[in-house]
């Protein structure tokens, strides 16, 4: 459609699209906010030193975290590296360090401010470094969704249960409905522990981990699971189908785990006879149905560590980690590839570039505060009445 179409038609774009476009941005999320001072250049081959010198100037006052999907560029500063909820943990157990460094997405950034104690400062090095699966549950959308459960009769037999990957207004809507927050490594006895409190689960915001967590490992059916798609009214649900659902679904994926398919998981078999398929339960069903091994980040890792000499792996995660541990155990003669054709980076997670950091850590051995991350009280609350429910889990 033309742009001249479109008016004639009088279709006004949507401030999502806008965002998308790079024509707006959201002050909530704050997403499009540009760094107020200037960032090194990408050429610049004194980059590496420059880190490292302000990192030695700020010394104990700093901790810089280093998600696992990270470029080696910057993961080479992290103190400690490990998935969001383990690196957000590893913070609240340094209280001396005045600044959290998050080399991660904004999610992560905040859970960490939820974490920690109201003396440390958490700093995200790019605000635009976000997750698109976690931008796809806005608090007004789940709000309408409870009132669409609330409509069909079934709100008070609902627990809801939120994957970490979600941002601090979903982990708080969570808390303040008796829900709780899980990981990919617990989503079984978080899911154990809702149908203990409640009959139905409402699962955000990702679909894939809350299906295959259902069917694969609590034994139900996919009949027993619905999807809620914000985008239409009433989440495209009838309040019957809602009312026989175990499972309700949230409509959101991680754009990178939802690219492998089936196919990638036969072609790479053909490829490398005698290939082991291990992939992230953020697949789509089909593919964690045909895979080896499932498991989360940390046991993708622990899994190849313990692989024999000369097995054969093809992982199904995000390229960054794939690479690395093909290198990593290549002197074992262990064969790792990336589990599809497609090079596939978390461009988001990508943002977290050296430039970016340096200008952080640089900012912050002058005095000046840059990017932070900071949670309101009352979101703060609930989202960690949220985790601690999590961290009380049998």
């Amino acid at each position: 459609m033309t742009t001249a179409q479109a008016q004639e038609l009088d279709v006004q774009p949507t401030p999502l699209a806008l965002l998308l476009l790079g024509r707006e941005a959201d002050p909530r999320s704050e997403r499009g906010v540009e760094c107020p001072g200037d960032l090194p250049s990408p050429s610049d081959p004194d980059l590496v030193a420059r880190a490292r010198a302000a990192k030695e100037k700020l010394g104990d006052k700093v901790f810089v975290l280093g998600h696992h999907y990270q470029r080696d560029e910057v993961i080479q500063f992290a103190d400690v590296t490990g998935d969001s909820f383990k690196l957000a943990k590893d913070a609240a157990a340094r209280p001396e360090a005045e600044y959290i460094v998050f080399c991660g997405v904004h999610f992560m950034a905040e859970s960490a401010d939820i974490l920690t104690s109201d003396d440390q400062k958490v700093v995200l090095p790019d605000l635009a470094a976000g997750c698109s699966m976690a931008d796809m549950a806005t608090a007004e959308q789940v709000a309408e969704c409870w009132d669409v459960l609330t409509e069909a009769g079934i709100a008070e037999q609902v627990v809801p249960v939120s994957y970490m990957n979600s941002s601090a207004d979903i982990k708080a809507f969570t808390g303040k409905h008796g829900g709780t927050i899980c990981t990919s490594s617990n989503a079984e006895r978080a899911l154990n522990w809702a149908f203990e409190q409640g009959e139905k689960v409402l699962f955000l915001p990702d679909q894939h981990l809350g299906r295959n967590t259902a069917v694969r490992d609590l034994g139900m059916s996919l009949e027993d699971c619905v999807l809620y798609n914000p985008h239409r009214p009433n989440g495209g649900l009838t309040a019957e189908e809602l009312r026989n659902a175990k499972m309700i679904l949230w409509r959101g994926h991680c754009s990178v785990h939802g690219r492998f398919s089936l196919d990638s998981v036969n072609d790479v078999r053909e490829r490398i006879p005698g290939v082991n398929v291990l992939v992230h339960p953020e697949c789509k069903h089909e593919v964690v149905a045909a895979a080896d091994y499932v498991g989360s980040t940390e046991y993708i890792i622990k899994a190849l560590e313990a692989a024999p000499a000369g097995s054969k792996w093809a992982i199904g995660t995000e390229l960054n980690l794939v690479r690395r541990l093909a290198n990593r155990f290549a002197a074992e003669d262990k064969e790792i590839v990336f589990l599809d054709k497609t090079v596939c980076f978390c461009s988001t997670m990508n943002r977290i570039d050296l430039p970016h950091l340096v200008w952080t850590l640089e900012s912050l051995a002058e005095g000046t505060l840059v990017n932070r991350i900071e949670v309101d009280q009352e979101t703060e609350a609930f989202a960690k009445l949220a985790l601690e429910r999590m961290l009380a889990l049998p």
